[in-house]
């Protein structure tokens, strides 16, 4: 693992720039006095350190950086993309050989943190066990399944790389996550708050304080509530809650928000618009469908559970403005509830099964090593299948359709988006008039020259 702080290194402008935020909103100087007299390195240190430690921090979210991750586990990958403030650049396993990356080889602890005495013998059968599964990687792309398919196979300890971009608030939280919360437990993730602290002490300064308040923070208050022992995944994607009559609160939002009157002065509206257009409804959804803001939709929420393997969870993931729970990795999941992708089906899915037992088979010989959870979950491949909760607003449905559902995106996250338009349209048609591709919503494509060539039928 290695992480490399890519811009922010000049330390006395930005926090001269954290300063002046800071300073601003209690002096009657303009921004650019107020800039001119941020000239004190030290002074402006111990201002920031003071507005923080009051909670005030929204003058750090002005401090930015971008860190470059070389050879992190997918694993890794999937903890830090559910930090929604945080932009990512990642490497694709739909276009990229992933056979010879490489992956995290964990030392083996016992269930008190320390390193098994029989580490190193563990470490030689796990190392084995992972090259054998990037050998049958390399089989099956030789077979003519694809990179995005037969990348299924693989450990979640996979390597790949990563450019980061995020906030110093963001970062705070991240570090001290990684550093002193649940997540710290899994020594891959701990390392890498680590040297994302390392980095912070020479660069950042101001943090240090507020990341070691952390300290005595801990997340196992939950442990009692972990009782259903034999989690199998949902059987298909399923709605479970929605705004009622989600269409007619949009349309009367708009409405509102338009004519700046109450709910009852709205309802005189409709009828006076009815009367001069039956299809007004209509036509006032296609407006806000190719309006800009879309705020209208936000009004409006759906919630579904869905069941998704862990490589393609990170599609549903980096969608940020949506609340999606998706569990710890420990307690241990069953590994033998596993996605089977069509065409390993079609070429390869006898060799596809015995593979995923004989890894089922590996993790119990590690079990009874008495070895710590969290240092197995390497042997969770990337077609595990995990179940996740998530709710969205129109707006942020509108949006994930529209990438998802096209025909270029993984055939996984399509069936899932297309699955989730589809119950939507049944409870607010209009609204489903403005979700699925941009071809067929907008009658438009982005891609170009890589377009599928679907917009040219319609």
């Amino acid at each position: 693992m290695r992480i490399e702080l890519l811009n922010g290194k000049d330390i006395e402008n930005r926090i001269r720039t954290v300063a002046t935020a800071g300073k601003l909103s209690r002096t009657k100087e303009n921004v650019f006095d107020v800039l001119e007299s941020c000239n004190d390195y030290e002074k402006n240190l111990k201002l920031i350190n003071r507005i923080i430690s009051m909670g005030h921090k929204t003058i750090i979210e002005h401090d930015y950086f971008v860190f470059a991750l070389c050879d992190v586990s997918l694993l890794l990958e999937q903890s830090i993309i559910g930090y929604r403030l945080t932009s990512f650049t990642i490497k694709s396993g739909r276009e990229v050989d992933f056979g010879h990356v490489g992956y995290y080889v964990p030392d083996f602890r016992n269930p008190d943190g320390t390193v098994k005495k029989n580490n190193k013998a563990l470490q030689k059968k796990y190392c084995k066990h992972l090259d054998s599964l990037c050998e049958e990687y390399g089989k099956f792309l030789e077979l003519g399944i694809k990179e995005e398919d037969a990348r299924f196979l693989l450990s979640y300890a996979t390597h790949t790389n990563i450019v980061m971009g995020l906030d110093a608030r963001e970062l705070e939280k991240m570090v001290s996550d990684f550093l002193y919360g649940k997540k710290s437990r899994i020594a891959e993730l701990k390392e890498f708050g680590e040297k994302l602290l390392e980095i912070i002490k020479e660069y950042i300064p101001y943090l240090m304080p507020q990341i070691e308040a952390m300290k005595e923070y801990s997340e196992d208050h939950f442990k009692e509530y972990y009782l259903h022992s034999r989690v199998v995944p949902y059987e298909r994607v399923r709605m479970t809650h929605y705004t009622k009559d989600a269409d007619e609160v949009i349309l009367r939002s708009a409405l509102q928000y338009r004519n700046q009157c109450s709910k009852e002065e709205v309802e005189q509206i409709e009828k006076t618009l009815e009367e001069k257009d039956p299809a007004w409804k209509e036509k006032l959804f296609d407006k806000l469908k190719n309006s800009r803001e879309q705020r209208e939709f936000e009004q409006v929420q759906f919630g579904f559970e869905v069941p998704i393997s862990l490589i393609i969870l990170k599609h549903l993931t980096r969608h940020r403005m949506q609340s999606l729970l998706f569990p710890d990795f420990v307690p241990l999941w069953n590994v033998r509830n596993y996605q089977t992708p069509p065409s390993v089906r079609r070429l390869a899915e006898k060799r596809y099964q015995e593979i995923q037992e004989k890894n089922a088979k590996m993790l119990e010989s590690f079990k009874k090593e008495n070895i710590m959870e969290e240092d197995l979950i390497y042997f969770y491949l990337c077609g595990q299948f995990v179940n996740v909760m998530t709710s969205m607003n129109g707006r942020t449905l509108e949006w994930f359709s529209r990438m998802r559902c096209c025909t270029k995106a993984h055939w996984e996250i399509r069936t899932i988006a297309k699955d989730m338009v589809k119950q939507v349209k049944e409870v607010a048609p209009l609204l489903g008039t403005c979700l699925g591709t941009t071809c067929e919503a907008f009658r438009t494509c982005p891609e170009g020259k890589e377009s599928c060539g679907r917009v040219n039928e319609r």
